[in-house]
């Protein structure tokens, strides 16, 4: 009765906190009711580029400002940390007032510099990135009997050797009316519906609406100086203008000023809230994602019957053949042994550098931990691109708190390895916590003095590098710490065999035992590599990613492909008397790192073929590299784990002296 009771009052909590905030909705914000006539303004996002890769602020170009002045808006970790500025803009609509030929400002006459500036944007294709309502402006092309849809519009364009800017713009906002929204409706039906109370229900009969779409047609538009000397910002322009989007025809000039105007136009359309952002989610190509899954399956199938293969062929064959030899037979059998049963005495012999391998493990199982959470969250919309920053952020958030299992892992592998001996478990925690961190750090700093040099807006500021070091050293360090703590508390894992004091040796191989771990890495790729096409797209070209579910079965796949890829090979070493498999293991599935990046390095020099400067190529490298770090640990991790249990559960399974 008292957990009845419990449930009862956390019921109550959670319709108290819905009825407080008026219920949440996923992705994005809750619905914003305007009344015919409010005012609507247009936030401005960093300038971007698939050329260079390089943000830079809106204002950072001589366009027209807002009458009160430049004003930030509020932006979380994510955003920074993704190059986000936003900022207030002089484009302002009333709700279902269409307005035409609306000067903004008249610039002054264009310096040296400031042309120079110009036309180095157009030539670098930089967008500019506009938002209504958390809605970003989308620009509709036709190509080849296709529409293709575009965040922003172009600074300009270069036609011949004349450089032109797109100075009027022609928006459309699609409007849908305000439903109102009974939160009893939402909450339950029956009795509780009368106790809760319907929201809005005093409020006025006028209409209202909900902004669910935003877009934009950009025009280049001659307009004469003399004009605009004497209007003020939002006056109506003297002369019609005719904006004809496959036509230019205002072409910048030294010491010459531009005009700038736009129109907006109100459509009322059957788009809900819900489905507003379905024009920015929607993904070509799921056949592709389908092919690429089931291509995957193909692979974790055919290693799957070899992993079948070696357990009840092989290893069941010389067990059950040993178990039913009597002890005389047994022990002329020990000395006719071969294969993996003559390192029983050394498999189990510590590896090199062990502090190392149990802090890479550690950070493995932190990073896998905060990619499958974080995948689980944005596949279920919690991490929607409608509320930017939100990943990253999450991401951050995961990988801190789950500094317990690594630390965890991390101590509870380096007792196992010197056989329950705990000291030392402070000196691995922090290698734990300190090891992927650090690396990560310096790639981070490094690459950041390259933006500052380049005055982008994608540089760190310096209170958030204060932030995330904050950060790791007094929430994700001291959690670490903890978990650390209670690795040393938790029992080791006990070998199920002595290990002898003076080592085997390894016969002389055929091949090189590297050669095939490195090689082993290809089938892990084969069941990602598609996957990897899209994320890179929508990293470096400005495409969204919204495909979560398809990303959490192929990470799903890529888990198991690592542990069988793995388990083959430490078979495959034990069998030719090799037992150093320790971290053989480790890089038999993190060798995968290494065909990402040089995949990264062959869609640089093949798909980013516009990506300009050393600048850009350099930090597009430096941000690979970090990447494949972070995967070379997870998978690396998959691998070793993987291979740990099979080594246990065969050596176990066999008693020899």
């Amino acid at each position: 009765m008292r957990s009845f009771d419990k449930f009862k009052i956390w019921v109550l909590l959670i319709c108290l906190v819905s009825q407080l905030g008026h219920g949440f909705y996923l992705p994005g914000s809750y619905p914003h009711k305007y009344g015919v006539g409010d005012f609507l303004n247009v936030k401005v996002n960093s300038l971007t580029s698939i050329d260079t890769e390089l943000p830079y602020s809106y204002y950072s170009l001589p366009f027209c400002q807002p009458q009160e002045g430049v004003k930030d808006s509020a932006e979380n970790l994510g955003e920074l940390l993704m190059g986000d500025r936003i900022e207030n803009s002089p484009y302002r609509f009333k709700m279902y007032t269409n307005e035409t030929e609306i000067f903004m400002c008249q610039t002054k006459p264009l310096s040296g510099e400031e042309f120079k500036l110009l036309k180095k944007r157009i030539d670098e294709m930089y967008q500019v990135n506009l938002i209504l309502d958390n809605l970003p402006a989308i620009r509709y092309t036709r190509k080849e009997g296709y529409f293709l849809r575009w965040t922003g519009y172009p600074v300009g364009i270069k036609v011949q050797d004349a450089y032109y800017v797109f100075n009027h713009l022609k928006f459309t906002v699609l409007v849908h009316k305000y439903e109102e929204t009974n939160v009893a409706r939402v909450m339950g039906t029956g009795d509780g519906s009368e106790v809760i109370s319907t929201v809005g229900k005093g409020e006025s009969e006028a209409p209202g609406y909900m902004v669910v779409g935003f877009e934009v047609v950009p025009c280049s538009v001659q307009h004469a100086p003399g004009l605009g000397k004497n209007l003020k910002m939002y006056n109506k322009y003297p002369t019609p203008i005719k904006c004809d989007p496959t036509t230019v025809a205002m072409a910048i000039k030294e010491n010459e000023p531009v005009s700038f105007t736009y129109e907006v136009n109100f459509v009322e359309s059957d788009i809900k809230w819900p489905s507003r952002w379905d024009a920015y989610l929607k993904m070509e190509g799921a056949k592709v994602h389908w092919f690429s899954i089931l291509n995957s399956l193909m692979v974790v199938t055919f290693l799957a019957g070899i992993v079948l293969v070696i357990f009840l062929r092989t290893v069941r064959r010389d067990l059950t053949r040993y178990e039913e030899l009597d002890k005389e037979a047994q022990a002329q059998m020990n000395e006719e042994l071969s294969g993996w049963k003559l390192v029983v005495s050394d498999v189990f012999r510590a590896p090199s550098n062990p502090s190392l391998m149990c802090a890479m493990v550690g950070d493995g199982v932190q990073i896998l931990g905060m990619g499958v959470v974080t995948i689980m969250f944005a596949a279920l919309g919690f991490m929607s691109p409608a509320s930017r920053g939100t990943l990253i952020t999450g991401m951050l958030f995961f990988y801190m708190i789950l500094g317990v299992a690594s630390g965890y892992v991390a101590v509870r592998l380096w007792r196992t390895i010197y056989c329950g001996d705990h000291k030392g478990w402070v000196s691995v925690s922090w290698k734990a916590a300190c090891f992927f961190p650090g690396i990560a750090f310096l790639i981070l700093t490094t690459l950041n003095f390259l933006l500052w040099g380049s005055h982008s807006t994608g540089t760190i500021p310096f209170l958030l590098f204060v932030v995330l070091i904050l950060l790791w050293f007094c929430i994700s360090v001291p959690l670490t710490l903890v978990g650390g703590y209670f690795g040393a508390k938790a029992p080791h894992i006990e070998y199920p065999v002595r290990t002898n004091q003076i080592p085997r040796e390894i016969p002389p191989q055929k091949y090189p035992s590297w050669l095939l771990v490195l090689g082993a890495g290809t089938l892990p790729f084969g069941t990602l590599f598609i996957e990897l096409f899209f994320i890179m797209s929508s990293l470096w070209m400005g495409r969204v990613y919204y495909v979560f579910g398809f990303l959490l079965i192929v990470m799903i796949l890529l888990v198991v492909v690592c542990a069988e890829v793995s388990l083959v090979l430490t078979y495959m070493h034990l069998c030719v008397e090799d037992w150093k498999w320790w971290w053989k293991s480790f890089f038999a599935s993190g060798s995968v790192a290494i065909y990402i990046f040089l995949y990264s390095v062959n869609y640089l020099i093949f798909d980013l073929k516009s990506l300009s400067g050393p600048v850009s190529a350099t930090l597009y490298l430096g941000y690979s590299l970090f990447m494949v770090l972070a995967i070379m640990l997870a998978t690396g991790t998959v691998g070793f784990l993987s291979s740990f249990w099979f080594v246990h559960y065969l050596f176990s399974s066999v008693k020899l002296d």
